[in-house]
C-alpha cells in the first residue's frame, strides 16, 4: 500500500510544505494530524536532503583515510559538532556524539561506575557506599533506571524529589534531600509527561553548593526553547536529534571540558585511541575518547541541518508559538467535561506537551478513536511509570505540539475527544 499525499493546511510557524509526511492521508483518506512530537518529530526536506546528500556525494568513514571522500566526511562531521556547540552555547570540544540521549546518560553513569571500580577516590566521578544519587519523580525511565543500576553496582543510595499535585517539583523536599552526601543530581529540564519546565539554574546552584555534579536531561527542552549551557550551569546536558527535526540514531552529551578530561572511557576500540600496544593503550582527549567506532557522520550532518532550520525560525519564536498553542489546547480541553489535565495549567510556564485522562474511558480507547480520525497521539505511561503511580492513573493520553502544528489541529483534538466520550457513553 502506498501512502496518499495532499496539500497541507496553512497557519503553522514552520512552512508545512517543508515536511512531506504532513501531506499524507491516512485512515481512509483522512489528513494526518501529528500530535506526537515529544516521542519523535517529523523531518523537513532540508534534513532529509542533507543526510541523503552525504551518502550520494561524501560517503566515507570520518576520521579515517587520507582520500578526498574521507576528508569531506570528517569535515562535515566536525562542522556538525561545531553547529551543536553554537546552538547550545558550548564549545565544540565539549560535544560528544552518542547514539541517543539514553546512551549519553548511560555514558556518564558507567564512567562513574568505572571510576568506582578503579578505586580513584580523588576523582569527581567517584561514588560508593554512603554516597547518594538524587533524581526526581518526574524522570523519564532513561534518566532513572541508569541511576538505579549505578546505585546497585556501587552501593550508593538513590533518593528522589516528589512531585506536587499541580505537577511541579517539591522544592522544599529538594532542599531537604540535597545533602553533603549527594554525589549527583540527575533532573529533566522539561517533563515528557507533565510539560513542567524545571528551574534548572536554581537547582544547579544549590547542587553545586552541596558538592554534587548535575546532569540535565534536555531531550524535551532543547528543541522547544533557547538553551545556554553557561546560563543553566549544569555539568552535563543530554539530548537526541530525532526530537528536534533531526535524524534517528544520534544524540549528544555536552559536558564541561575539565570533567570530560577526567572521565574514564566506557566504549573502547577504534577512533578513541592514541597509542596501542599489546600490553597497554592510551586514549585520545575528549570528545574523541568517548566516540569509539566509525562516527555517525551522515546523521550528524542531518542534525546540523535541523539546527540550521530551527535557528532560522528562531528558538525564542518557537517557544512563544508553542506556548500559544499549548494555552489554546489547555483552554479547549479544560472546557470539556470529564477531562483531567495532568500537570501545570499555565501554558506559558510549561512546554508544549499536554497529558490528560478522560473520565470513564481508558486512554488506549481514546487514542484509538483519535487514530481513527487521523490524529496521532501517544497513550500509555510514556516511559514514566512512577509518575503515573504518583497521580493514581494507569496511563494517560499525551498530545505534543511543534512548529508545524496549527490551531485547527487543536480544534480537531478537542472534537476527537468529544467523539470518544459520545462513543463510550
Amino acid at each position: 500500500m502506498h501512502p496518499v499525499f495532499a496539500p497541507t493546511r496553512p497557519g503553522a510557524l514552520a512552512d508545512r510544505d517543508d515536511f512531506p509526511i504532513l501531506g499524507r492521508q491516512i485512515r481512509d483518506g483522512k489528513s494526518l494530524v501529528y500530535l506526537d512530537s515529544a516521542a519523535t518529530s517529523q523531518k523537513p526536506w532540508a534534513v532529509l536532503d542533507a543526510e541523503r546528500d552525504f551518502y550520494l556525494l561524501h560517503n566515507a568513514a570520518a576520521h579515517r583515510g587520507a582520500h578526498q571522500l574521507a576528508e569531506e566526511a570528517t569535515e562535515l562531521y566536525e562542522e556538525a559538532r561545531g553547529a551543536v556547540a553554537h546552538f547550545i552555547g558550548g564549545h565544540d570540544r565539549e560535544v560528544v556524539f552518542t547514539r541517543s540521549a539514553t546512551e549519553a546518560i548511560n555514558l556518564v553513569a558507567y564512567a562513574m561506575s568505572n571510576t568506582a571500580a578503579l578505586g580513584d577516590t580523588r576523582s569527581p566521578f567517584h561514588i560508593g557506599p554512603g554516597d547518594e544519587i538524587l533524581v526526581t519523580q518526574m524522570e523519564h525511565h532513561a534518566n532513572l533506571v541508569p541511576w538505579q543500576q549505578l546505585a546497585l553496582r556501587t552501593g550508593a543510595t538513590l533518593r528522589w524529589v516528589p512531585v506536587t499535585p499541580d505537577g511541579r517539583l517539591d522544592e522544599s523536599a529538594f532542599d531537604a534531600l540535597l545533602t553533603g552526601r549527594t554525589r549527583l543530581l540527575a533532573v529533566t529540564h522539561q517533563s515528557n509527561v507533565l510539560g513542567t519546565i524545571n528551574p534548572i539554574t536554581d537547582l544547579t546552584r544549590k547542587a553545586h553548593a552541596a558538592g554534587a555534579l548535575v546532569l540535565v536531561d534536555g531531550a524535551q527542552s532543547v528543541a522547544h526553547q533557547p538553551v545556554d549551557m553557561a546560563a543553566l550551569g549544569a555539568d552535563f546536558f543530554v539530548f537526541s536529534a530525532h526530537k528536534m527535526l533531526g535524524p534517528n540514531g544520534i544524540g549528544v552529551l555536552w559536558g564541561r571540558r575539565h570533567l570530560l578530561e577526567q572521565m574514564p572511557p566506557v566504549m573502547t576500540g577504534g577512533s578513541m585511541i592514541e597509542t596501542v600496544r599489546m600490553d597497554h593503550t592510551t586514549f585520545l582527549p575528549p570528545p574523541q575518547r568517548f566516540e569509539a567506532g566509525v562516527p555517525m557522520a551522515p546523521q550528524a550532518t542531518g542534525l546540523a541541518a535541523a539546527i540550521s532550520y530551527l535557528t532560522a525560525l528562531g528558538m525564542a519564536s518557537v517557544h512563544q508559538y508553542e506556548a500559544a498553542l499549548t494555552t489554546l489546547a489547555l483552554e479547549r480541553l479544560t472546557a470539556l467535561d470529564g477531562v483531567r489535565i495532568i500537570g501545570p495549567r499555565d501554558g506559558h510556564q510549561r512546554g508544549a506537551t499536554l497529558s490528560f485522562t478522560v473520565d470513564g474511558i481508558h486512554p488506549h480507547d481514546v487514542g484509538q478513536v483519535l487514530d481513527d480520525r487521523g490524529i496521532a497521539v501517544r497513550t500509555g505511561h510514556h516511559c514514566a511509570r512512577p509518575l503515573c503511580e504518583r497521580f493514581g492513573i494507569p496511563a494517560s493520553i499525551r498530545a505534543s505540539f511543534y512548529v508545524y502544528n496549527t490551531t485547527d489541529e487543536i480544534d480537531e483534538l478537542a472534537d476527537g475527544i468529544t467523539q470518544a466520550q459520545r462513543f463510550f457513553a
